[in-house]
């Protein structure tokens, strides 16, 4: 394997092809078709009620493949408003599903478990397809006319980005990407808290720089932003102000030096953001909130809903009574929309509370109509997923579509030891370093590879080591190797475009092995599909490590047998159906890396 690696990406276009004879090719939405065609039967037949709910009812791989193809349990959600046995209906169900030539086998199993097997023929329409449409290939227009709020990342301005904030700004991302290639309209956003006390304690401890840079002895109490980053900040407050800062009270210079922070802490975040390609639509700041009144045009119209009252708290789960001294606030009714307590709007000192401007910026959201409000949250903020699921269908009047998703904890690993950080004080692990150890190609991978509320364990000697157990490694060597066996074949007189090999006969295609991985790439519109609709990119990322599992799987069975080997110059039909099949499988990679925002790669 040579060192240097080229790269190739390709354009997801805003458009889609899916209308032009060739469809998305999603063979388990058609499946789903046939069955729901057979209930109307069984229906027309008085065999079973009319208007039976079927959102239940699921098509998709079975877990053991001895269980057939295709598996579902349309005959258990049958069952109760049929008021008949399960495996009568599956039975009648599997009668008419035998009459469709799209199924080879179909069979009972277990309480009353449908199993379907498909013909041969049927799977290697996907190749067909994948050839036919290219990164099309698994499009849909699921989102058409949705507009998505996508809020994430939204580190407080107090420092560069860690490495935990790379895992939400790599999910916020990959899901933005997964959305928008389903036809959503999304707005990336990035909240910035520059209104809460955490930024008075920034300002503090840039001045506390200041001085240093000053030549004056300075004293970093444990309140104090300590890391290095800010002894820049502390020169160029110095640059720009001179000692004009100097023997001035705080009330004075707290706010420019605040200011200057926020701003130079948001060109650092920026800046970390670009390595990991990822750019927000807009910044939104907390502290315009309140210059614009718009906490109080929030709170109007929660008063008009009549949600905003002045009353007491019982005290917090787990303190006892005596310990607690309640005190008359205004409340926000969350109860009444799910939550388990009503929430405090302004304390009895008459300020805010930290969740009134969240309200406000929640109103805001719903106010600029979107249809999908998505927040990615850090798993410390899971105490907050109540109460704004309560504000958000109070203020949409439960017409939003609201999806919290809170990312777990990035665990750095060095030498089998977990590494304890600490922003405040400084012994993180910026994220423009993890970039520049690893690439912004594995770590984006990394991130994704376990689901967003489960812990993840970084390694960094681990994630860069080339080799099979590195799934980064693994998926992109399955593009390069395709592509190796592309360019061998066109040396060799092979018309090895898309365009030709999607006209080649499929039949050639005839083993068991084979015809098993054309049905893997026929899953790639239902992940898709499940993907966007679950808000889940992490799928994309399983999927694609066991296509690439089974593409050198391909590969190490044709080393092994000669008549299974993709290139044979003396077997020209059977060859370019095997290049047919291993360029599709590249396509769908390539699609799902672009999905990730990876680049796929021809040499490795």
């Amino acid at each position: 394997m040579a060192a240097e690696r080229k790269r190739v990406t390709f354009p997801l276009e805003v458009g889609n092809r899916i209308n032009d004879g060739h469809s998305r090719m999603n063979i388990f939405a058609e499946i789903r078709g046939a069955i729901g065609s057979a209930i109307e039967q069984l229906a027309g037949q008085s065999v079973i009620p009319d208007g039976i709910d079927l959102s239940r009812m699921n098509v998709e791989r079975p877990r053991d493949a001895t269980h057939g193809e295709i598996s579902t349990n349309a005959a258990m959600i049958l069952a109760k408003p049929a008021r008949r046995p399960p495996r009568v209906l599956a039975e009648a169900l599997a009668d008419v599903l035998s009459g469709d030539e799209r199924v080879a086998r179909v069979s009972v199993a277990g309480p009353g478990f449908l199993n379907l097997v498909l013909r041969p023929e049927e799977w290697l329409r996907a190749v067909r397809s994948a050839l036919q449409l290219g990164m099309d290939y698994g499009r849909n227009t699921d989102g058409r006319n949705r507009r998505v709020n996508l809020e994430f990342v939204s580190a407080n301005p107090t420092g560069p980005l860690h490495l935990g904030h790379g895992r939400g700004a790599v999910f916020g991302d990959a899901l933005g990407r997964l959305l928008e290639y389903t036809g959503h309209d999304v707005t990336r956003e990035y909240y910035v808290n520059d209104a809460g006390s955490q930024v008075d304690i920034l300002a503090r401890s840039a001045y506390l720089r200041y001085l240093e840079d000053a030549g004056l002895d300075t004293d970093f109490g444990p309140e104090s932003y300590r890391g290095d980053y800010l002894i820049e900040v502390g020169k160029s407050l110095h640059e720009a102000y001179g000692d004009r800062l100097l023997n001035t009270p705080e009330s004075r210079w707290l706010p420019e030096v605040r200011d200057f922070a926020i701003k130079r802490m948001l060109r650092l975040i920026k800046s970390d953001l670009k390595l990991l390609g990822i750019r927000m639509d807009r910044y939104f700041h907390e502290s315009s909130l309140a210059q614009d009144g718009r906490i109080d045009q929030a709170l109007k119209a929660l008063r008009e809903r009549g949600l905003v009252y002045r009353g007491k708290l019982p005290p917090p789960k787990g303190r006892r009574s005596v310990d607690w001294e309640p005190r008359r606030q205004t409340l926000f009714r969350s109860t009444a929309h799910g939550d388990d307590v009503d929430r405090p709007i302004r304390k009895s000192d008459g300020s805010w509370t930290y969740f009134a401007p969240d309200i406000a910026y929640h109103h805001d959201k719903i106010a600029r109509g979107y249809d999908v409000l998505i927040n990615v949250f850090g798993a410390d903020h899971g105490g907050y997923v109540q109460r704004l699921r309560a504000v958000v269908s109070a203020l949409s009047d439960g017409k939003a579509h609201f999806d919290i998703k809170l990312i777990q904890l990035v665990n750095v690993v060095q030498r089998d030891e977990r590494l304890k950080m600490s922003k405040r004080a400084g012994n993180f692990v910026q994220l423009q370093e993890a970039v520049e150890a690893v690439g912004a190609d594995v770590l984006r991978f990394v991130m994704l590879m376990r689901r967003n509320d489960a812990p993840l364990d970084f390694d960094f000697e681990e994630v860069v080591e080339k080799t099979k157990d590195n799934p980064v490694f693994y998926v992109q060597y399955a593009h390069a190797r395709t592509c190796s066996v592309l360019g061998r074949a066109e040396a060799a007189g092979f018309r090895t475009c898309d365009a030709n090999l999607a006209e080649v006969d499929l039949g050639e295609l005839r083993h068991a092995s084979q015809i098993a991985f054309a049905r893997r790439i026929s899953e790639w519109p239902r992940v898709v599909e499940v993907a966007a609709r679950h808000h889940e990119p992490h799928r994309i990322v399983f999927y694609l490590t066991d296509l690439a599992r089974d593409f050198h799987a391909m590969w190490a069975r044709g080393n092994r047998e000669p008549e299974l080997r993709i290139l044979d110059e003396s077997d020209v039909p059977g060859t370019l159906a095997r290049l047919a099949l291993a360029r599709a499988s590249a396509v769908v990679i390539a699609t799902g890396l672009e999905i990730l925002g990876i680049a796929a790669l021809e040499e490795m």
